[in-house]
């Protein structure tokens, strides 16, 4: 069974940066399509980022974090990470890493295409 632990969640002023990290479980995650998604309170949970199994070269981003987010994966730390600058009120909610051995990376990826979720991060920015 994977098991994914995101941690990094904060309070952060509008403008200011944070680095998520999603650490799993097993050593096949170098093969699984890696994803972040986020939530908040009463919607659906929606898609941030995803990258590609191995190297990670294909990434994909949510149009409203283009330019802002990146993902990476280490796959001999076994890590995927979420760098998020310039920050804003409306980027605040949960975050939840998810592991898709099957899951596109192009596209709008969906959440039910990821089978394996972390417990999410809190990410709040205040204005």
């Amino acid at each position: 069974q994977v098991q994914l632990v995101e941690s990094g969640g904060g309070l952060v002023q509008a403008g200011g940066s944070l680095t998520l990290s999603c650490v799993v479980s097993v050593s096949t995650f170098t093969s699984f399509t890696m994803g972040w998604f986020r939530q908040v309170l009463g919607k659906d949970r929606e898609f941030v980022a995803t990258i590609s199994s191995w190297s990670g070269g294909v990434t994909n981003y949510a149009d409203s974090v283009k330019g802002r987010f990146t993902i990476s994966r280490d796959n001999a730390k076994m890590t995927m990470y979420l760098q998020m600058s310039s920050l804003q009120p409306e980027d605040t909610g949960v975050y939840y890493c998810a592991a898709g051995p099957q899951a596109s990376v192009a596209g709008r990826p969906l959440a039910q295409d990821f089978n394996s979720w972390g417990q999410g991060t809190q990410v709040t920015v205040s204005s």
